[in-house]
């Protein structure tokens, strides 16, 4: 049964509207304008930025007495808070299953926030296991994340795909490890000129039935 090895944040689980609904009530709290919800998602970056710096910047702009620490796990509790599991995205993994393929999550972030969206979310239940950076010591774009993946499936490697929304995480890293790989465009043009996914799509139900097709 080949590997098939999913992103979590923008592929499996949606993160920009948990985002944006976390920011929301945040900057409600503290009294900022909501139009102050455009510069939070610009300094998070899609969630690029380290969740360190989101914090500083956070209690700069505003003078906050907060400590970091404690805006650091306020976005990590309120994104979870927000994230669900599309049902149409679990019917979907389901069916990969039982056609033969073995879903795996790759996925880079904190191990509290990414092991504690996949459980409580119920993505557990349909994938075979994950892998988080910060407990694998390697992040994507790194090909070693994607052999610790298939170590951990106890699967090899060759005949494996790479589903995710990350440019240079996703694509450039199954590109680094040989594998063939779809992207989810989620409304953006590709512009790398150094290597391209195999298939572009908008939703990961339509990156796995890409792949079954193939």
């Amino acid at each position: 049964m080949p590997l098939l090895l999913l992103d979590l944040d923008n592929t499996l689980l949606d993160r920009a509207g948990p985002f944006r609904a976390w920011a929301e009530r945040f900057l409600d709290s503290i009294g900022a304008p909501p139009d102050d919800v455009d510069w939070l998602l610009s300094i998070d970056a899609d969630g690029l930025t380290d969740r360190w710096d989101v914090a500083d910047a956070i209690r700069d702009r505003y003078r906050l007495r907060i400590p970091s620490i404690d805006l650091v796990e306020a976005l990590h509790d309120g994104v979870v808070e927000f994230t669900r599991l599309d049902p149409l995205v679990a019917c979907a993994l389901r069916i990969a299953d039982d056609a033969g393929w073995t879903p795996v999550v790759v996925t880079n972030g904190a191990v509290r926030q990414q092991d504690t969206k996949i459980r409580r979310t119920g993505l557990d239940r349909y994938i075979a296991d994950w892998v988080i950076s910060e407990e694998a010591g390697v992040s994507k774009p790194n090909p070693r994340i994607f052999a610790l993946a298939a170590q951990r499936a106890r699967m090899p490697l060759r005949g494996a795909w790479v589903i995710g929304d990350g440019p240079e995480a996703d694509i450039g890293g199954a590109t680094a490890v040989g594998l063939p790989s779809v992207w989810l465009h989620r409304g953006r043009p590709w512009t790398d000129v150094r290597f391209a996914p195999t298939a572009t799509v908008d939703t990961v139900i339509a990156a796995i039935a890409v792949i079954m097709r193939a």
